[in-house]
């Protein structure tokens, strides 16, 4: 684990470097270029699913986030999108989506929309995503964005998603992008027998867990340390369960 994170760090640190020395060419080819050489580092880096690598290379990141920093689209970190968010780095995008295991007939939960990246990555690999944004002026702006590039199976609402949306579940798999300090009993409820659940969970320290729900309950497996954004809602106001 300790490993891990002192490759991601150095590969942050060369991909910085690499981004002062000149902005990313502004065409098509540029851009698929710059693609190219992220998937090739995410597989340096441990990511394995071919299915996840091509949806990566697939979804223009550059579309995603705001135009002040697109000349550092393809580097593996997360950028600003304003209102206090980021756009999750691509390594740990990748790697949710591994932990997953998600099916072409998958229907998806994600809490935290910002940009839409992610739903537009996990798009390519299951059947529906319906994803919750609390900040309406990011969850209008990701509907409009996922609309215009074509995502047509993605389903933007704006509200809190310490709720969820029991009218659609259950779901295959539930994911979530904000860091609640535990995860809300609400998400466990609406997660299908067989399904999985990923977040960030903790508030000083934090550790992305994977929870899989059984017949008898849940099975919990944390997975490595990371840094997200505080879930803010409802999730900040109640004490939720453990599973």
């Amino acid at each position: 684990m300790t490993g891990r994170l002192v490759i991601i760090t150095a590969l942050l640190a060369a991909a910085v470097v690499a981004g002062s020395c000149g902005g990313a060419p502004q065409n098509q080819a540029g851009w698929e270029r710059q693609r190219r050489d992220l998937v090739a580092l995410l597989k340096r880096d441990g990511i394995t699913d071919r299915q996840v690598l091509d949806a990566i290379g697939q979804v223009p990141r550059h579309e995603f986030v705001p135009k002040g920093w697109r000349d550092m689209s393809y580097l593996n970190r997360p950028l600003s999108i304003g209102q206090g968010q980021t756009i999750s780095q691509p390594y740990i995008v990748a790697y949710m989506c591994q932990e997953l295991r998600l099916t072409p007939e998958d229907k998806v939960l994600e809490i935290g929309t910002g940009s839409g990246y992610h739903a537009a990555v996990m798009s390519l690999l299951a059947k529906s995503i319906y994803t919750i944004e609390i900040i309406p002026e990011l969850g209008e702006s990701a509907r409009a964005r996922l609309a215009r590039l074509g995502y047509e199976n993605i389903e933007v609402r704006i509200g809190d998603g310490y709720l969820g949306l029991p009218e659609e579940s259950p779901f295959d798999a539930v994911i979530l992008t904000a860091a609640p300090p535990e995860i809300p009993q609400p998400l466990l409820e609406q997660l299908k027998v067989g399904g999985r659940l990923i977040a960030p969970v903790g508030v000083h320290w934090q550790e992305l867990v994977l929870v899989e729900r059984t017949e008898e309950g849940y099975v919990r497996t944390k997975l490595i340390p990371v840094a997200f954004v505080p879930m803010t809602g409802e999730a900040q106001r109640a004490k939720p369960d453990k599973p």
